[in-house]
């Protein structure tokens, strides 16, 4: 069969039975991409195991996630067919990673990866989480990524076929649905999350001029608190355009949220933003790029924006395009 995805055509040879559903232990389970990678209607080829409990964490806190202890694997090895692996393994040395992926071959079970980040948007040195793909991306029985130059990278650097997944949806799409809240003037708001590969210092004294500049418009002054969903979603439907100031990563959530919510994006030229979603592209380091692209959305006025049925149809897609790839790996038998 072919299965295509967000535009991404992928062959799947003949049609995939699964007599019983695939038992995938996911690194994290109860995440956003992860939970979205499931139909809506509940008829899933697939089961994902709960995250398991994280000694000394508050409950409800996958990392770090034990699944990645070798000892947890051999306990629970008859609990999972395959490990999926998302994000969350920083905490692991490049050793730790090879004692990983010699314990799932002890037991015959397969890995698959998805590399998220080329470069670790929480670390400030890369080395490490290089070293990490070094050992993960050669080993994985499948390699998925989400944009086709991140795909491109990944066979440069290691001789690997990655297949191309776009992300799901992250607004749940009743919400996805509701209409933008008119608002007078135009809004900026600056994404200043402090993270090692954020960087809104480096952009926060050229945006407030950019933005004083213009006729009406208004920079939003932030929230003194960490926002719920509801809020979240409720803050990025009232902006006119977001700023992220990213200096490392590959792809964005927050890119994700602001085109099922309909916010225009100026994201740097790092990564591949560009390829997940029209943006407004600027160089972190060079003076007078971010002013431009504020000018030009202000100029402009974009609406891009998700629509609910083609994201509905997105998921559906990705789901059974993540089943054939588990069965794929897995050898199962499928049908002539």
């Amino acid at each position: 069969m072919i299965v295509v995805v967000g535009g991404y055509r992928r062959a799947v040879p003949q049609e995939v039975v699964i007599a019983s559903p695939l038992r995938i232990a996911s690194v994290p389970a109860d995440h956003v991409y992860v939970r979205h990678l499931s139909p809506m209607d509940g008829s899933a080829l697939v089961t994902r195991l709960p995250d398991p409990a994280v000694p000394g964490a508050p409950a409800g806190q996958w990392w770090p996630s034990p699944v990645l202890e070798p000892a947890w694997l051999r306990t629970h090895a008859d609990a999972f067919d395959v490990l999926h692996l998302h994000f969350g393994f920083e905490h692991r040395t490049a050793e730790q990673l090879r004692e990983l992926v010699a314990a799932l071959r002890e037991l015959d079970r397969p890995l698959v990866l998805t590399v998220h980040d080329l470069t670790n948007p929480h670390l400030a040195d890369q080395r490490p989480h290089a070293a990490g793909l070094d050992v993960l991306v050669p080993a994985a029985s499948a390699v998925i990524t989400l944009t086709p130059g991140a795909a491109a990278q990944i066979g440069r650097r290691w001789g690997r076929r990655a297949v191309v997944l776009p992300h799901p949806h992250v607004v749940e799409l009743d919400r996805l649905a509701a209409p933008r809240p008119a608002h007078p003037g135009f809004v900026v708001a600056l994404h200043d999350k402090r993270r090692a590969g954020n960087d809104p210092d480096a952009v926060r004294a050229e945006l407030t001029a950019a933005v004083a500049s213009l006729p009406g418009a208004q920079l939003h002054p932030g929230h003194p608190h960490r926002l719920a969903d509801a809020e979240l979603w409720d803050h990025l439907s009232a902006l006119d355009a977001l700023v992220l100031p990213y200096r490392a990563g590959t792809h964005s959530g927050f890119l994700e949220a602001c085109h099922d919510l309909g916010t225009p994006v100026l994201a740097p030229r790092t990564g591949f933003f560009a390829e997940q979603h029209p943006v407004v592209s600027y160089d972190l380091d060079a003076p007078g790029s971010l002013t431009a692209a504020v000018h030009r959305v202000h100029a402009e006025r974009p609406s891009w924006r998700a629509v609910p049925a083609e994201r509905a149809r997105q998921r559906k897609e990705l789901a059974a395009a993540h089943a054939a790839l588990y069965a794929e790996v897995l050898a199962v038998p499928v049908a002539a």
